[in-house]
């Protein structure tokens, strides 16, 4: 540009001395010297931009399991100065609201987009396995619902092959059977041969197009927990998210696509690390590790948000990158605003998640009935709560809401089977204080961990009569369970995969091995939270911060829970009874495998989910409620962090 202008003045510049040195109309003097010509020098054109500048609204979704229909939370009112009444006379201190679910999910949708210029809809996986809708309808609930959103991309998780690449084709061929037909990607994915996903299921990106600009969406699933923690076919192979990553960047730049979104299934924390480690990313919209990102309005309802939304970093060129996630289970949805200059380069990145809420509110009038607010006490609680940008009252979308009835029809028929009742609110945890339970503050799985993980275990093991200890897998409990009833749907919600249960004979040592192999597949590189071991009938202390092999130590049993605790013996065989997932060596926990591929287990043909429906029963049998166990049966006795800090005489541990 500087040449460019300097050759203008030279130009103009001679022009003028020659108007100087001779008459203003050179026809009035015979010899007037002929102007010298000016010799023509090319002029380079400006580079063209890249395309330009445009606002993209991206409304995302992730994780949500099968969780279809909308759940509750309970929301402090002490502060309102709400004039209803309990029976007792109490003034009402907290009402029940219904957020989430798609008929409210499908509306909000729509809303968002109808308010946006540019808007892209994508969904980063796991949308089965997790309810009775994935159970009996096996993934057609899901595909029917998410086709009322109308994805322009589906990225898959890992739960997306637990039954197999067969079990997602059937899976895809709902997701494509109405005029939706969402792309469905997995750049780092390679069928095998004879995978029924081989041909025309899944594709590594697609481009769309807004205002005239294109944006390429590449697909990233996490590598080695779906093939390690779920049940892809043998020949289907799962390759590193980086690399794979950049090389599909690298093609779509080449094409002169300027405007990348990686859509993946990897876990918050593995992305902001993997945007770190790439050029040219622009967004990512994750899955996984199911994290609530945003500011203080979710703590304050109870809630355990773990990032900023957006979280802001930078790829290895410098540039900036804008990374979100939406929480789980249908719960909310995330809506980003991102805006890139003419060059494809994000100049900044806003937005929150968004969560639905219905616009009525119950509270327990006294044990045994619930009522409806009304009146200005309706609209005090609708007003606090709509004060907060991330939340919205929301109307169900009628077309859901019919689709859904269907469904709920078989579904009620097993959701009004009791069996039992829940005492105390029960957490659910991977890891101590990872933060994952909805019904418990973190401080109380601060240090030992899970509560109703523990419990399961236990439930494997009472109801295996041959059993003395019960080993389960963290990532296989799936909810919390709150205070109240408990039915039959309550445990497939709890329990939703299609394990039974075996036993298999192993040493004192093998024992020990396993229990360092499934901490090893959670901490190290690849692996899973979810291989985080629970037990019953086995205690001991976990030390994070070591190396392999020196993370469990103080082993004891207590076979059955029938007597008291001891060292383990090394040398003793004990039976160990565990779900046929696990004890096929998945999920890292490895020494199991070749005790399963030798044939050397019973298999008790007791779904593992009917195992703990059989549990509950027999509690209920004994007048008995479903609640937490002694501290002293806790697997996890004392906790050291993976940076060293213990858990055990430190309040403030920053993480797991």
């Amino acid at each position: 540009m500087m040449h460019r202008l300097s050759r203008a003045v030279t130009t103009a510049a001679l022009g003028s001395l020659l108007l100087i040195a001779g008459c203003s109309d050179s026809s009035d003097r015979v010899d007037a010297p002929t102007e010298p010509e000016v010799p023509e020098v090319p002029v380079e054109p400006e580079p063209e931009p890249g395309g330009q500048p445009i606002d993209l609204t991206l409304l995302h979704l992730n994780d949500h399991h099968s969780h279809i229909v909308a759940e509750r939370f309970d929301f402090d009112t002490s502060g309102l100065n709400l004039a209803t009444t309990t029976a007792s006379g109490a003034a009402v201190a907290e009402v029940e609201v219904t957020y989430g679910g798609f008929p409210m999910l499908v509306t909000l949708f729509n809303t968002l987009a109808a308010n946006a210029e540019h808007v892209i809809k994508l969904h980063a996986g796991d949308a089965v396995t997790g309810t009775l809708y994935y159970s009996l309808f096996n993934g057609r609930a899901d595909a029917e619902v998410m086709n009322q959103v109308c994805f322009d991309a589906f990225a898959l998780g890992n739960h997306e092959f637990d039954d197999g690449d067969a079990g997602l084709a059937n899976f895809l061929d709902f997701l494509n059977s109405g005029a939706c037909a969402t792309p469905t990607l997995a750049a780092n994915v390679v069928p095998g041969p004879d995978s029924a996903i081989a041909e025309g299921y899944i594709a590594p990106y697609t481009i769309v197009e807004r205002g005239g600009e294109q944006i390429g969406i590449i697909g990233i699933d996490v590598a080695g927990k779906t093939k390690n923690s779920s049940q892809p076919d043998a020949g289907t192979e799962f390759l590193d998210e980086t690399e794979t990553a950049q090389q599909y960047i690298d093609e779509l730049t080449g094409m002169g696509v300027n405007k990348i979104v990686l859509l993946t299934h990897y876990g918050y924390q593995a992305d902001v690390t993997l945007a770190q480690n790439l050029t040219g990313v622009d967004v990512i919209v994750g899955g996984d590790s199911h994290s609530l990102l945003g500011d203080d309005t979710f703590a304050t309802l109870g809630f355990n948000p773990v990032g900023e939304y957006p979280t802001v970093t930078a790829d290895a060129d410098g540039n900036t990158v804008c990374v979100v996630q939406a929480w789980e289970y249908g719960h909310l949805l995330g809506q980003l605003d991102v805006r890139f200059d003419a060059n494809g380069v994000v100049t900044g990145c806003s937005g929150m998640p968004v969560m639905p809420i219905a616009d009525s509110f119950s509270y327990a009038f006294n044990d045994d009935e619930s009522r409806t607010l009304d009146g200005n006490d309706a609209i005090a609680v609708r007003n606090a709560l709509e004060a907060e940008d991330e939340i919205a009252v929301t109307a169900e979308d009628a077309t859901t809401v019919q689709l859904l009835a269907g469904f709920n029809e078989e579904v009620e028929v097993l959701e009004q089977t009791l069996i039992g009742s829940v005492a105390e609110d029960i957490c659910l945890e991977r890891f101590p204080n990872e933060g994952r339970s909805s019904v418990c503050d973190i401080s109380v799985t601060y240090n030992q961990g899970s509560d109703i993980s523990n419990i399961v275990a236990k439930a494997f093991m009472t109801v295996t009569p041959t059993a003395d200890i019960g080993i389960q897998n963290g990532g296989g409990v799936r909810v919390d369970v709150a205070a109240g009833d408990f039915t039959i749907a309550d445990a497939f919600t709890l329990l939703p995969f299609s394990n039974t249960l075996v036993t298999l004979q192993m040493t004192g040592q093998e024992v020990i091995n396993v229990l360092e192999d499934a901490l090893a597949n959670a901490l190290d590189a690849g692996g899973s939270t979810g291989s985080y071991p629970y037990a019953s009938g086995l205690r001991y202390a976990v030390d994070a911060s070591q190396p392999f092999g020196s993370r469990i130590s103080n082993v004891e049993v207590n076979p059955r829970v029938a007597g008291s605790w001891a060292p383990i013996d090394v040398a003793a065989v004990y039976s160990v009874v565990t779900n046929d997932f696990i004890a096929s060596g998945q999920d890292g926990y490895d020494t199991f495998g070749p005790i399963f591929d030798a044939g050397n287990y019973e298999d008790t043909f007791t779904e593992y989910a009917q195992g703990f429906i059989d549990y509950v029963e027999q509690l209920t049998a004994q007048g008995l409620p479903l609640s937490k166990l002694p501290l002293d049966e806790y697997s996890t006795q004392s906790y050291i962090g993976s940076d060293g800090c213990d858990h055990s005489t430190s309040n403030d541990c920053a993480g797991f």
